[in-house]
């Protein structure tokens, strides 16, 4: 997406701001263009022949054309950057709100670094260019054609200045700006690379501590950050190199005009009044020319992150809802699995291969197997965070691909292998499965999650503050939370993606316990590693390289599935060598 057709689309809400921030420049400008003749006139006819009540009278209208000036100045200048910051959160307000819509596809295939600096530094890059492109690109043009017009007037002795000046600038510049284009994108890019690296430090600052790498992540950060300041330095050297060209040639300018122009006042042909209204346009001209240069310096860097925020809006989820969906039907919901198959994109081969099962409602269905057999690909695919590739998943009987977004995830209660937990209070992350719970209703699901105990022990209790990704808590105590956040929203479907694995035995068993009576009505699906946590399950599915190998319950399964076993085997293994 172009840097024109993103500003086109975004400030389409604020044409009339626009609308008026044009008149108002155009008054403005012409106003300026109005002054120096006035004081040329002044020179000419008020000093030069001792006529103070012209000098009164022209000066009057000179203060009453500038305030008139800066009045449309400052008007044009406010709604410029009032349509400026609107355009900046209407944009952010969009990426985000794609973001949100994206499946875990898109997200992996962006990644979280670039899509926060696409959504602040980007943004930013795009609000700074329209602001100058609304401030000056208006009323430059109208300057630098009414300049040239003016000084004609003036005098066209004087004339050929104008034409070696202006193109000599213009040159200059350019040549600056067709450096500057490449070493723009490498900032962006190298943006990326230092959020992405501080990123993973912050959030992974305990095992960085626990394998003392701290020397060898301050080096990778310094590679990154090096990178960077290289870039803004070339970057800057280009920039500092644009001032002393364009004071260069305003001197020179100046210095010429004064020249050439006292010798055509020594032989009479220009007025000295008309010389220095000359130069005051030239001026003009010269600052219309600069003031668009620059603002040429910064379309480079927001046309390379107008592309990077087209490339977010312009990507569409790969999980979307039919034109019409099917309503789900309301009571006891079933999930079904038929021949589900599943291939990450770009893979050479599918994860799950011919998967079928069912969960009932009111009964408890696990899933086990090894690492990579797929589990946690498998319960995935029920809330639609990736859509099946082959075969189908249903819901209450529909196919969740036909039913709405909405009412898919209405229906479910998904506690994470790795839950999160948001800023704000336990109250404010329980409330995110249901926001009009009581208290009591609160206290109810932490009871079931066995998480009452710590939190009545946190200061303030159910308002005890969480830190971002919960991690002023422990392991098993995030879960807990996870759990109960679950149980305040009463889905229909529970997910249950191996999230007992950071508590105890003692606390599984007690967890599974109050969990029965709550679940009793809703299809529950365990994703789990520890055989002690799904011997209880009414149906076990045992997964091996994606395929379905072994289903039933745990006595079954031990005579009938040589997979099963041996995961069994293993683990009591490990139990008595632990014992």
């Amino acid at each position: 997406m172009t840097l024109v057709r993103l500003v086109r689309e975004h400030l389409r809400p604020y044409r009339n701001l626009v609308a008026v921030l044009v008149v108002l420049q155009l008054v403005g400008t012409m106003a300026s263009l109005y002054l120096p003749s006035l004081n040329g006139q002044i020179i000419d006819n008020g000093v030069a022949k001792g006529d103070t009540a012209y000098i009164l009278q022209t000066g009057s209208w000179m203060l009453a054309v500038s305030l008139v000036q800066i009045t449309a100045t400052i008007g044009a200048t406010y709604l410029g950057a009032r349509s400026a910051a609107s355009l900046g959160r209407d944009l952010r307000g969009s990426l985000f709100t794609r973001v949100t819509e994206f499946s875990a596809q898109e997200v992996s295939r962006f990644g979280a670094p670039t899509l926060i600096s696409r959504n602040t530094n980007d943004v930013t890059q795009v609000q700074q260019a329209v602001f100058m492109a609304l401030a000056f690109m208006v009323s430059a043009p109208i300057m630098m054609v009414g300049g040239v017009i003016m000084a004609l007037r003036e005098d066209v002795g004087l004339s050929w200045l104008v034409a070696v000046a202006v193109p000599l600038l213009a040159l200059g510049v350019g040549l600056i700006i067709r450096r500057m284009i490449p070493q723009f994108r490498l900032m962006q890019e190298s943006v990326d690379w230092v959020n992405r690296i501080l990123r993973e430090q912050i959030t992974g600052i305990r095992v960085v501590r626990a394998f003392v790498r701290e020397d060898h992540e301050r080096q990778r950060f310094a590679e990154a950050n090096t990178q960077y300041t290289g870039t803004a330095l070339a970057v800057g050297r280009l920039m500092a190199l644009a001032f002393p060209l364009v004071m260069l040639v305003f001197n020179a300018s100046t210095v010429a005009v004064l020249w050439f122009g006292s010798h055509r006042v020594a032989s009479g042909e220009m007025q000295i009044g008309e010389l220095t209204a000359f130069m005051s346009y030239l001026m003009q001209i010269l600052m219309s020319v600069m003031m668009a240069t620059f603002m040429s310096m910064m379309l480079p860097r927001a046309t390379v992150s107008a592309g990077r925020i087209g490339d977010v809006l312009g990507t569409t989820s790969s999980v979307t809802e039919r034109e019409h969906p099917v309503p789900l039907p309301t009571g006891r919901t079933t999930v079904e699995l038929r021949d589900v198959e599943f291939t990450y994109p770009g893979a050479d081969a599918p994860v799950l291969h011919g998967v079928s099962m069912t969960a009932e409602p009111g009964h408890t269905t696990a899933i086990i197997g090894s690492t990579g057999s797929g589990k946690s690909t498998l319960v995935s695919l029920v809330p639609r965070l990736y859509d099946v590739t082959g075969g189908a998943l249903l819901l209450a009987g529909v196919d969740v691909r036909d039913a709405s977004l909405e009412d898919v995830w209405s229906r479910i209660g998904l506690v994470p292998q790795r839950p999160y937990l948001f800023t704000g209070t336990v109250a404010s992350n329980l409330r995110y499965g249901d926001t009009d719970a009581t208290d009591d209703e609160l206290w109810e699901a932490l009871r079931v999650a066995q998480a009452d105990d710590f939190v009545r022990a946190m200061p303030g209790g159910l308002d005890a503050p969480i830190a971002q990704g919960g991690t002023n808590v422990s392991g098993g105590q995030r879960q807990r939370l996870a759990i109960a956040r679950a149980i305040v929203a009463k889905p229909d479907v529970y997910l249950f993606d191996d999230a007992f694995s950071a508590v105890d035995v003692a606390t599984d068993a007690r967890l599974r316990a109050a969990l029965r009576p709550v679940t009793r009505d809703a299809a529950v699906i365990v994703v789990a590693q520890r055989v002690s946590t799904i011997v209880d399950a009414d149906h076990i599915v045992v997964l091996d390289g994606g395929r379905v190998v072994g289903s039933g319950r745990h006595e079954e399964l031990l005579e009938t599935c040589p997979t099963y076993v041996e995961i069994v085997e293993s683990q009591r293994s490990a139990e008595e060598v632990a014992a």
